[in-house]
């Protein structure tokens, strides 16, 4: 999957080095360009010998390859990653994915389905104190519906969901959650999948435009407006007064979300040298796995919905100084030509190194200095489709990112089960981080495997491991539930359950690398520019 490099117009020549970013094939000069400039012809003058022809202007000289670049003279010039104020910026970058861990898996708490049942069933509400879990008869929906012993309402489901005040037990450490406050149950159960489906569907659009926009007025803006805009949307939704409200609102905050995480994503990346991208990428895997593991203790503390909203979007106020203590991304200046920016950039970090710059043995700030008065270029994505293998790969790599994570939650859906009765336990808790222990498992087994086999090649073998345990569970688990109807076969339906179980885990174990690894993969195969 390397990018396709242009030969020089001079045809033979040394291709230039791979830039901080330019798009392969984006800048080539027309025919125009190509024709030297000199003298014009001796019968380029008419009959009027007053009139000359105009001489062709010469093309624009191409930048310094020594600029371009990046990571073989730039780069080693600011001292790498090894550098106190790269280290720091790093640092930077990584707090961050704690809040969005928070922020990303809210929804479990906010919009968890309770168990629930009618006050009024016997003129008095007095059932709450009756119901015992063992004894309670759950239904697909996260309902409780009259114990045994106590009498039921005659009317079947329509009727039981005839009620005026419905009683709640919230699983998920909190008082009362948005269903609770809201009675999101029976007829307005469908309300909740809309909520739930407003914050992702949110991060998807906000990933689509904040990136365009990331790409053409820098990282740094981006990050800064998706800060301000996650606040207002954010602590607003904690104000919400009826359910549409909440949707609304909590698309907002996906979109100026995903502006965040892919700016800082971004400005992780292009901080760094390769050899150390995937591992700086990790650990703020790790660290937005944090936040994740400690959500439940969160909202236990929190103990009501609104509540707990506030908390976890509050502590992005501390991102609001990254606007004046986080610069723009060096990498991005130089890829889009901005030179006068870079230079100043550049001695800012020569200055928190405490680097002389008498250092600079491949002569960058000579050649910066020569290229200071060129115009910014800035190219748009549509652009990419004129190149030969990039935009391939960066389709393939989109949708095995999609296929990745769309199958993990079909994975997940399974293990699960459809209804209560189908899943691991009956506890909460046991479940959240079963699903939260997979992906820590994953993100673990990635780290060596991508040591050992590379990019291509774990993702290569975690997409085996992802269509295996799809075929598996689709076919093997039809094979079992066949010889199961036989009277001798010795099969049960608690023999499929646990072959689905197994499957599912391994689906997700391998899906979620596979979705994480193309979304990195991707950001490094993909220009600067329009990365």
């Amino acid at each position: 999957m390397a990018i396709d490099r242009r030969r020089e117009a001079g045809g033979g020549g040394r291709p230039l080095p791979e830039e901080n970013g330019s798009v392969p094939g984006a800048g080539g000069g027309g025919s125009a360009a190509a024709a030297p400039p000199g003298p014009p012809p001796a019968n380029a003058t008419g009959a009027g010998a007053e009139i000359q022809a105009v001489p062709v202007p010469p093309p624009a000289a191409a930048c310094s390859p020594l600029l371009l670049d990046y990571d073989g003279s730039v780069l080693p010039f600011l001292g790498g990653l090894g550098g106190r104020y790269q280290r720091t910026l790093v640092l930077l970058t990584w707090v961050p994915a704690l809040f969005i861990g928070f922020s990303k898996f809210s929804d479990s708490f906010l919009l968890d389905q309770p168990d629930f049942w009618c006050r009024e069933a016997d003129g008095q509400g007095n059932w709450s104190g009756s119901l015992a879990p063992g004894h309670a008869n759950h239904s697909g929906n996260g309902s409780i519906f009259p114990p045994p012993g106590l009498p039921t309402p005659a009317g079947g489901n329509a009727s039981e969901c005839d009620c005026h005040e419905w009683y709640y037990r919230i699983r998920a450490g909190l008082v009362q959650n948005v269903v609770s406050k809201w009675d999101l149950v029976c007829d307005s159960a469908w309300k909740v999948h809309i909520a739930k489906f407003s914050l992702l569907v949110g991060l998807i659009f906000g990933h689509l435009i904040t990136g365009c926009i990331a790409d053409w007025v820098g990282r740094r803006p981006v990050l800064l407006f998706s800060v301000i805009f996650i606040l207002i949307f954010g602590l607003t939704v904690a104000l919400s007064v009826n359910v549409t409200m909440f949707s609304t609102l909590r698309f907002f905050e996906g979109f100026c979300l995903a502006g965040i995480v892919l700016s800082l994503y971004a400005l992780r990346i292009e901080l760094c040298p390769p050899g150390h991208r995937f591992m700086i990428t990790m650990v703020a895997s790790f660290i937005e796995m944090a936040g994740q593991f400690l959500m439940p203790g969160l909202a236990a503390l929190c103990r009501d919905w609104q509540v707990l909203q506030a908390v976890i979007i509050c502590p992005f106020l501390l991102m609001l100084l990254y606007w004046v203590i986080f610069p723009e991304s060096l990498r991005w200046l130089m890829a889009t030509q901005q030179f006068e920016a870079s230079k100043e950039l550049i001695l800012q970090f020569t200055h928190k190194n405490r680097m002389n710059t008498e250092s600079d043995i491949k002569g960058v700030m000579p050649e910066l200095e020569k290229e200071i008065a060129r115009r910014p270029k800035k190219v748009c994505i549509v652009k990419v489709v004129g190149t030969r293998n990039l935009w391939k790969n960066i389709v393939v790599l989109c949708v095995n990112s999609l296929t990745g994570y769309g199958i993990h939650h079909c994975f997940a859906k399974s293990m699960m089960g459809h209804e209560a009765k189908m899943a691991i336990t009956h506890n909460f808790y046991a479940d959240y981080y079963t699903m939260a222990g997979i992906a820590l498992a994953s993100c673990l087994a990635m780290c060596p495997v991508v040591g050992f086999l590379g990019r291509r090649g774990g993702l290569l073998l975690f997409m085996i491991l992802t269509a295996l345990a799809s075929l598996l569970q689709l076919g093997l688990l039809n094979l079992i539930g066949k010889y199961s109807q036989l009277p001798d076969s010795g099969m049960s339906d608690s023999v499929k359950d646990k072959f689905s179980t197994a499957f599912s885990i391994v689906g997700m174990f391998s899906s979620h690398a596979v979705g994480s690894l193309s979304v990195f993969f991707c950001a490094e195969i993909t220009p600067t520019v329009i990365r």
